[in-house]
């Protein structure tokens, strides 16, 4: 191929070549030469340009395939535009030549279409050069037409499109011709043509002024005719030709007086809007000239004209733009809206058809208030549509008040406002849910009145009106959680008060049950017992049904639904209820069979209507249950579950009979009750109904075949059970779209309804797959046969062999025996059904059966391989496939094969060759791979030969897909087949039609395979691998060029799969510059100018991995694309001021698609990551633009209000200053969603700089560097911008962006608050902003803030006060006084806090702000502490405070005000949590009613805001008891006397009288348990999440406890706590490697040996004083070892703190270790110089060493000695190093003070230890002087080396 890269054609290379190579060598040969033309110099071209001409024209005679010629094309017209022009007009002639030829065989087809190809480009190139001839070429092309086929029609549209853009207004003369030409062209039979004559016509629209003056009726009729029997391609170019050609008349402005002398015609909006009208609701009909079907009122449009109108509205009005649609919302709004209402009865006359318009209107609204609207202008729109809802609610309350006989005329006034209301409240919920809470001023302002005219629409007659006001309402709870409560209270009052009016009782069960529905989108939840309330309605409804028969029906459903939206609450709510529901569900079924046969006989068509509603819903609410409660269903439960369920399979049984006695009004309810039983039994294990499966499934052979059956619904039937990856080669409506919401009515074809919330109330608590868009149930009559084919898979996995074999056959039998439409429609539910089946079984590992069973399934699925339905081809595909894993035969499995060659072989059709390709390729996908190579190249040797078969494009496709399938399925096996198959799939890229778009999608399919296939081998150097990557890369590029964006999308993600291996080969600047061009060119307008939603996702999907690993290069060749591309590339992004990082933040703000936002903010991330560090102001100019976009003047007032003390003006007036620069921002608007990203963002540069240069938060080095080279950008120099952008996020209106505003907040203050001001000494950078802070603070302490943010901001003033950046008491009161009223908040308790949410949010707030009370009183303690010596009271700064200076106290001061009710807060957190943490074996000891801040029903949810503040709050609690000394200075406080009646804070559990009162010394004695309970409870079982704050601040409470004498008196005493604090303090030395963490916890090791030596010196201090000094021989001995110096291991406190030591020790020194030396002697080894860590730890282990004698007896410190000492001349003979200055390290300093100790130790002086510990102490100093000497003179003692020894045996077993 190298040969190919020069400017003229290498013929000799050429003609050596075969005829596939030759294309492709043409093909490289004309890509290069399109760079090279561009790069080489004009005179060189001119040099060449004859031979160059010459072998391009000879090239239109070799037939070219469609790439090639497209190339040839533009190769010509840039070769003319760069060199001489002269010969130009013989090459137009030549061409023109070749299309007049007479010639028509097919071989000379490629010749002429080139031709036509190459004219269009030389005018696109040369344009008004070529003037003078261009009238012969367009007559010469036109005539051309008339005889050409689809392929010739298609380049000649797409000719004509570029020679009009050529050469522009010159072209007028031929303006009508072409009009003419293409009108015809975009009615054509290919749809490919259709898209062709779109484009051209969009193309002649811009000159052509009669097609938007004169002629626009006539354009619009042709569109709508276009539309008739369109493919989604078309939809897509055609309304986009006639949205553009409709803005354009409302928009232009007519050209001067030339043009003025023709009579044109203004159009006004209403004239567009009636037209777009004409063609929804009439479709192509005409206007004037309606046919008699539709004056009878008999025939209804045809879906697609109605889709693909809706798409032009959409079109028309993004063309138009968001500002024109603001001014113009109120007409457009009512427009739109009149679609569906009764003025146009065509378009409402049936339920399906309703429907349909419906969804179309609700994707107009959606698409363009959605897509085109900023957020203030949505409000508005909101506010409008509101409007809108009550004048449509006034017409109906004067016709339902209206008492006349005239009624009867009005009621037809309600059903013509239903469906308009429908489609106004659902997208005002849609909006609202969209807006979050920056929707929150809107709601609060009366004169809106938007709740009210949600809520009064809740009573309107018709079902679908009610429906969608409570969805309504389930979008603004789910968008202002704040607001759930409250409606939930509204409603249930309601729906108490209204409990006679049967509107009134199903519309407000129906918002209760949406409202219950949004409480898992809410995470503050609602209060618990809304629970009760609910419950005991629902109940009074249904005791209440049969009183009033009116009613009974109405109240049935109510209480039902009620019970199953209540279930959605999860098991904590539905567990207090769960009995009174069982009752219910027990009683709403007949006992026993004999009842229920009673029962038939009894009762009319009306009751058994309400039975069977009744029984239907407690069906949906156990389904409910089941699905939702999981955790409860315990083998108690489903026993009480069981009994109704044989009664119920009963009924379905008899439902037949029922139905033929009562008549066909029970058909509905009858098919509803089916599908509920149904759809409980697929959620119940198997088991529970054994004895019902044979009944059961009878049932559902009946259902499935039944005769009554008119609508194939495959559409929604079978995706489910076809593979993914096969649905690609379907319609394209299958796959996901921006048009999927309207495109998927055409799927289900003109009789069937779509999904709409009426067919099915029930699923209006259900949360929607689709996220925040309405449920859409399918009609029963559809669903049914859903559930039926799922439980036909279960139980049929599950009944005996016989029985399923009998059902199989007779299944089998049904299709047979059935007769035309009936078969198909019976065929594709038993094909269903096996599918189905087959799909349980081999997921649950099961057997098909017996030999036998194999038969009737083959059957069925061969049936359906043959069928003429595609997607039922493709389900039996998959069915095949589970077939060959069920029965898991490798001979049955060859059977199959061979079934499918024989096939293959013999049948000519087109439906048999699709469908048995596609089983072919199926066939292994389950059984791990195919491992004969015989069997694969059999399939490759079919695949190949169908793929050519060029008669039938579906052939081609489906053999191709089936190919790339096999290439996955052989893997490594397939290396031998690659290079045939890369050259078939390149001979046939080149040469199949770019009209069979289809057939390039399975070969880009292919292609991909064959990539993952080779894998990292295409990094190879070989001739071989060369070759086959350049053919790779040449087929992406094929690809590329292709129109169909499905097929650039699959070029795009093989290209991302060549980078993937081999990324040194692909051209990253070419590959980065076509990713851009799709996005911006689909940026500017994503309605609009979307191509297929797949292709941005495959585009985000490469830049996302491009980024992982080359961010920075993706970043400047997009920036130099810019640059170089031309200016009609500029959108509102514009990559040349903001970057690629720019352009995809826009296009994130634009976005819906949920997969694509990831993607996109996974890419900004990783680019985040990689160049934020470098592009540092850039990066934070962005994010500071997206915020300040929007940050308008209401926040900033907001501020301003907020003002509490005048003295706060003065500061705060800055704040306000901080949006007065009036610059425009390259963002308009952004949506709350991403402001939020955009704070995150700043977030993570933060934390990135952290790892970067030191100087980002140095302010001196950043100025002192920038000031060396002004390139250099440091953090700490934006500083005011991170403060300004925390400040305006925390103070908006959407409470998520507060969040991460506040968390933006803290990090800037945790990472800048130590940094010194150098223009101040004494003073911090951040101390100039406090005024910022507090002004961002104080909005989140207002009474209507939710707790989370509440908490949030508490966590930050803690932040702050801790941080120490202000040391004025004056201004620190400020924020102070925040934390000071939510205390005084928070003392009231659980009970009078918000009672919006849920309890456990009161205690995530509680929780919050007694954190942070105890972070400040832990720092201002420290503070104290570092200032002074030991704190010994709180109360001893007062006149520090009244000098006005500050001291380390006014800190504690400030808190001392506080502390009494802090400290009794604290503790009863502290009780609270310990009670929580208990096992689940102790709960029934825990208090009924919860504990001081949590209710007992909400405690699982408060465990987790417990978790989150219990350490620091435990520390605090220990500092403020070690300052009291432990004293109880409150008389009261041992009676548990508080602030408030509930908590048992005292430690005592307030017995029932309350009248015990405990002493001082049991207070105190429970308070030390407590936290020492805690500490233990939490150090002795770390989790693997557990914190470092936590552990640590864990540590630091046992130090602050043991501070005090009182604890210490405690530990001491009692030696068994003391040992196993050290066995919990050693474990957590073993498991945690931080040295913070290690020293901590050595320093309480020390404090509890001081309490042991306290105790040992107390215990004989009071024995000498009892015994008197005369008998002192007798004295017992005191201390451990007792007279026998024996230490016991687990007994004793000595022996664990010499484990613990040496654990430290050995760790730090392995030398000390004897089993690692091999040698019992102190051996001289180099001596080493420790970490600091280190050295700070081995001094910290023989500070307590030298301290363990004293703890000891006199025996028993003679015996520990030894080790001691050995461990400490370890010590200093392992660390003795000279250091530079000549001091000694600090471990050996620490040795020699160790050595001190012992030496000073009074059991040195002991009698009855002295003789000992002289002899030991001789041998230590020998031992250390041998270290010295290096001739051994002394051997240290035998008994001391012994002594080590076995100590030493003990310590390290």
């Amino acid at each position: 191929m190298e040969l190919a890269h020069s400017l003229l054609l290498n013929e000799e290379a050429y003609n050596q070549l075969g005829e596939v190579q030759k294309a492709e060598f043409i093909f490289d040969w004309l890509r290069y030469l399109e760079k090279l033309l561009l790069a080489t110099s004009r005179n060189d071209v001119k040099e060449k340009q004859k031979t160059l001409v010459e072998q391009l024209l000879s090239l239109l005679n070799s037939s070219p395939g469609p790439p090639t010629r497209k190339l040839l094309a533009k190769n010509l017209g840039v070769l003319y535009s760069i060199g001489d022009t002269f010969s130009v007009y013989e090459t137009i002639d030549k061409c023109n030549d070749l299309i007049r030829s007479k010639d028509d065989s097919p071989s000379y087809l490629p010749t002429k279409l080139a031709a036509v190809v190459c004219l269009g480009s030389l005018y696109k190139k040369l344009g008004r050069m070529l003037v003078n001839t261009f009238t012969d070429t367009v007559g010469n092309i036109l005539k051309a037409m008339k005889s050409a086929e689809s392929q010739g029609r298609y380049e000649i549209m797409l000719s004509l499109q570029n020679i009009l853009n050529g050469l522009g207004a010159a072209a007028t003369p031929c303006h009508r011709d072409v009009y003419k030409a293409a009108k015809s062209c975009l009615t054509d039979r290919s749809m490919a043509v259709r898209c062709a004559a779109a484009k051209c016509l969009l193309e002649l629209q811009k000159e052509a002024i009669f097609m938007w003056s004169t002629d626009l009726d006539s354009v619009a009729t042709l569109c709508f005719k276009s539309f008739e029997g369109s493919n989604y391609d078309v939809r897509i170019s055609v309304s986009k030709l006639l949205g553009t050609v409709l803005a354009k008349a409302i928009i232009s402005k007519h050209p001067g007086a030339a043009v003025s002398r023709q009579s044109i015609r203004r159009v006004s909006l209403e004239e567009v809007l009636e037209l777009l009208g004409t063609g929804f609701l009439r479709g192509s009909s005409g206007f004037l000239r309606a046919s008699g079907d539709m004056l009878k009122g008999t025939s209804s449009v045809s879906r697609d004209v109605r889709v693909g109108v809706t798409q032009a509205y959409v079109v028309f009005v993004s063309t138009l733009g968001g500002t024109w649609l603001e001014k113009n919302f109120a007409a457009f709004l009512s427009h739109i809206l009149s679609l569906v209402s009764q003025s146009h009865p065509k378009a409402t006359q049936t339920q399906p058809d309703a429907v349909c318009g419906r969804r179309c209107v609700s994707f107009i609204l959606r698409a363009t208030i959605g897509g085109l609207l900023g957020e203030k202008a949505q409000i508005a729109a909101a506010k409008d549509i509101c409007q809108a809802i009550w004048k449509l609610k006034k017409v109906v309350d004067a016709v339902m008040n209206d008492g006349n006989v005239e009624t009867r005329v009005g009621s037809t006034d309600v059903a013509a406002s239903q469906h308009m209301l429908v489609c106004a409240l659902q997208e005002l919920g849609n909006l609202l849910h969209s807006l979050g809470t920056t929707v929150a001023p809107l709601l609060q302002d009366s004169s809106a009145g938007i709740l009210d005219s949600v809520i009064s629409v809740i009573q309107h007659p018709s079902i679908s009106v009610r429906l969608a006001a409570a969805w309504c309402l389930h979008c603004i709870a789910v968008a202002l959680p704040s607001y759930l409560t409250p409606l939930l209270d509204r409603c249930l009052e309601r729906l108490t008060v209204l409990k006679s009016s049967p509107e009134a009782v199903t519309g407000f069960s129906f918002a209760v049950a949406a409202l219950l529905g949004a409480v898992k989108h809410c995470p503050l939840g609602i209060p618990h017992g809304k629970g009760k309330i609910i419950m005991t309605l629902a109940e009074d409804l249904l005791c209440s049904a049969v009183q009033n028969s009116r009613l009974s029906a109405q109240r049935t459903q109510a209480g039902w639904l009620l019970i199953a939206a209540l279930m959605t609450l999860g098991p904590a709510v539905v567990s207090h209820h769960l009995a009174r529901v069982l009752l219910l569900w027990k009683c709403v079924f007949p006992v026993s069979s004999k009842d229920l046969e009673t029962e038939k006989s009894r009762g009319d068509s009306f009751t058994w209507q309400v039975t069977l509603e009744g029984r239907a819903g407690a069906l949906c609410a156990i389904k409910s249950f089941v699905s939702h409660c999981g955790d409860l269903l315990t083998e108690e439960v489903i026993q009480r579950l069981l009994p109704p369920l044989p009664c119920a399979v009963n009924l379905l049984t008899q439902l037949s009979s029922v139905l033929k006695t009562y008549g066909s009004t029970l058909k509905t309810p009858s098919v509803v009750y089916r599908q509920r039983l149904y759809e409980l039994l697929i959620l119940l294990p198997p088991e529970t109904y054994e004895g019902n499966l044979c009944a059961v499934l009878k049932e559902l052979a009946a259902d499935l075949t039944a005769s009554d059956i008119q609508v194939a619904a495959s559409a929604f039937l079978l995706p489910p059970l076809c593979h993914q990856d096969d649905l690609v080669i379907l319609s394209p409506l299958l796959q996901e779209t921006d048009h999927r919401f309207i495109e998927e009515q055409l799927l289900l074809g003109n009789g069937i309804a779509c999904g709409s919330l009426e067919y099915d109330p029930y699923s209006i608590y259900e949360k929607d797959v689709e996220g925040d868009s309405v449920p859409k149930p399918l009609p029963p009559i559809l669903s049914v046969i859903s559930s039926a084919v799922k439980l036909f898979g279960v139980v049929c996995a599950h009944v005996g062999e016989a029985q399923r074999l009998f059902i199989l056959e007779q299944l089998l039998d049904s299709v047979k025996h059935s007769k035309g439409a009936r078969q198909q429609i019976v065929q594709l539910h038993v094909v269903s059904s096996l599918s189905s089946f087959l799909k349980y079984l081999a997921i649950s590992k099961g057997n098909l059966g017996p030999e036998e069973m194999r038969r009737p399934a083959l059957a069925l699925v061969m049936g359906a391989l043959e069928s003429p339905n595609p997607l039922l081809r493709c389900a039996a595909a998959e069915a095949w496939a589970r077939l060959a894993q069920v029965v898991d035969d490798g001979a049955f499995t060859a059977a199959l094969a061979q079934v499918s060659f024989d096939k293959l072989k013999s049948a000519r059709d087109v439906v048999t060759r699709t469908g048995y390709s596609l089983a072919l390729g199926s066939l292994h996908r389950y059984l791990g791979g195919i491992s004969s190579s015989q069997h694969l190249n059999s399939c490759v040797g079919i695949l190949y030969t169908l793929s050519q078969d060029t008669t039938s494009p579906d052939v081609q496709t489906w053999a191709l897909h089936s190919l790339s399938l096999i290439i996955d399925s052989a893997g490594p096996l397939y290396h031998m087949q690659v290079e045939p198959t890369l050259s078939l799939i390149i001979m046939l890229l080149l040469n199949v039609p770019p009209t069979h778009a289809e057939v390039h999608q399975s070969l880009g399919r292919c292609l991909n395979a064959l990539i993952t296939t080779l894998g990292p081998e295409l990094q190879g150097n070989s001739t071989s691998i060369s070759t086959l990557r350049t053919s790779c890369l040449l087929g992406c590029a094929v690809m590329q060029d292709n129109p169909d964006c499905l097929v650039q999308a699959q070029a795009i993600s093989c290209l991302q799969q060549l980078h993937m291996f081999a990324p040194r080969h692909v051209n990253l600047s070419n590959l980065v510059s076509c990713l851009c061009e799709i996005l911006l060119d689909n940026s500017v307008l994503v309605n609009l100018c979307s191509p297929y939603l797949l292709l941005r996702r495959a585009v985000l999907a490469c830049l996302r991995q491009l980024v992982q690993r080359e961010a920075a290069e993706v970043s400047e060749h997009a920036v130099m694309l810019a640059k170089d591309s031309r200016e009609e590339l500029t959108p509102d992004a514009n990559i040349r001021e903001v970057g690629l990082e720019g352009a995809l933040l826009t296009l994130l703000d634009k976005e819906t698609d949920q997969k694509l936002c990831h993607d996109i903010k996974e890419t900004l991330n990783h680019m985040l990551t990689s160049m934020a560090v470098d592009k540092l102001s850039f990066w934070l100019k962005l994010c500071k633009d997206v915020l300040a976009a929007s940050a308008d003047f209401t926040t900033v007032t907001c501020v301003d209000t907020m003002q509490e003390e005048e003295g706060d003006k003065g500061d705060d007036a800055s704040v306000l200053t901080t949006r007065n620069d009036d610059k425009s921002y390259p963002y308009t608007n952004p949506r709350w969603a991403t402001r939020v990203f955009a704070a995150e963002c700043v977030c993570r540069i933060i934390n990135q700089c952290e790892n970067a240069h030191s100087a980002h938060f140095d302010i001196a080095l950043a100025q002192e560097m920038k000031k060396r080279d002004s390139r250099n950008d440091f953090l700490v120099l934006h500083l005011a911008d991170l403060i300004r952008m925390a400040f305006m996020a925390a103070t908006d209106h959407s409470d998520q962006l507060r969040l991460s505003g506040l968390e933006t907040l803290l990090v800037v203050i945790r990472r800048f608050a130590a940094i010194p001001e150098p223009e101040f000494p004494g003073h911090v950078i951040l101390e100039q902003y406090q005024a910022n802070v507090g002004a961002a603070l104080r909005p989140a302490f207002t009474s209507e803030t939710p707790p989370d943010v509440t908490a949030k901001a508490c966590q930050v003033c803690s932040a702050w006060i801790a941080s120490g950046v202000v040391s004025d008491l004056n201004d620190l009161r400020r924020v102070h006084q925040l934390l000071v009223s939510s205390l005084t908040k928070i003392q009231a308790g659980k009970e009078a806090l918000s009672h919006l949410y849920n309890e456990s949010a009161s205690t995530m707030e509680i929780l919050a702000v007694l954190k942070a009370w105890a972070e400040v009183y832990v720092i201002a303690v420290e503070r104290h502490k570092s200032h002074r010596q030991p704190l010994k009271t709180t109360t001893c700064s007062e006149e520090s405070v009244r000098n006005g200076s500050y001291s380390s106290d006014g800190l504690l001061d400030l808190v001392h005000t506080d502390l009494g009710t802090l400290s009794r807060l604290w503790l009863a957190a502290l009780q609270d949590f310990a009670l929580l943490t208990l096992p689940s074996e102790f709960a029934s000891q825990l208090p009924v009613e919860g504990g001081a801040f949590y209710t007992a029903e909400t405690s699982e949810n408060a465990k987790l805001h417990y978790y989150n503040s219990w350490a620091l709050i435990l520390h605090a609690t220990a500092l403020w008891l070690t300052s009291t000394g432990f004293v109880v200075a409150d008389p009261d406080e041992g009676a548990s006397h508080l602030s408030r009646p509930v908590t048992p804070t005292s430690m005592c559990q307030g017995s029932s009288s309350g009248a015990t009162v405990k002493s001082p010394e049991d207070v105190c004695t429970d308070r030390f348990h407590l936290i020492l309970g805690i500490s233990v409870e939490f150090l002795c079982s770390l989790r693997s999440d557990a914190t470092m704050e936590s552990i640590t601040a864990c540590l630091h409470a046992l130090q602050a406890l043991l501070d005090v004498p009182w604890p210490r008196s405690k530990i001491g005493s009692d030696q068994d706590l003391g040992i196993e604090l050290l066995n919990v303090l050693h474990r957590v030395i073993l498991t945690r490697e931080s040295p913070s963490i290690q020293l901590a916890s050595l320093e309480v090791v020390r404090q509890i040996i001081c309490a042991a030596q306290e105790h040992v010196k107390e215990k004989r201090r009071s024995a000498e004083v009892d015994d008197g000094a005369a008998e002192k021989e007798t004295l017992p001995e005191f201390g451990e070892g007792k007279d026998t110096g024996g230490l016991v291991p687990g007994k004793s406190l000595v022996f664990a703190t010499l484990e613990l030591c040496v654990c430290i020790l050995v760790r730090q020194l392995p030398e000390l270790n004897p089993k690692l030396t091999g040698s019992p002697g102190v051996k001289a080894t180099k001596p080493q110089v420790l970490s600091e860590d280190g050295s700070r730890l081995v001094s910290a282990a023989l500070v307590i060493l030298s301290e363990l004698p004293a703890v000891c007896s006199p025996e028993g410190s003679i015996s520990i000695l030894p080790t001691i000492l050995y461990l400490t001349i370890g010590v200093l003979r392992e660390t003795a190093v000279k250091l530079p200055g000549g001091q000694l390290s600090s471990t050996v300093a620490a040795s020699l003070q160790a050595l001190k100790g012992i030496l000073s130790s009074p059991m040195a002086r002991a009698e009855k230890s002295h003789t000992a510990w002289t002899d030991l102490l001789r041998s230590a100093l020998t031992t250390i002087l041998d270290c010295w000497d290096p001739v051994q003179k002394l051997l240290p003692s035998h008994a001391f080396r012994s002594a080590v020894l076995r100590n030493l045996r003990l310590l390290l077993r």
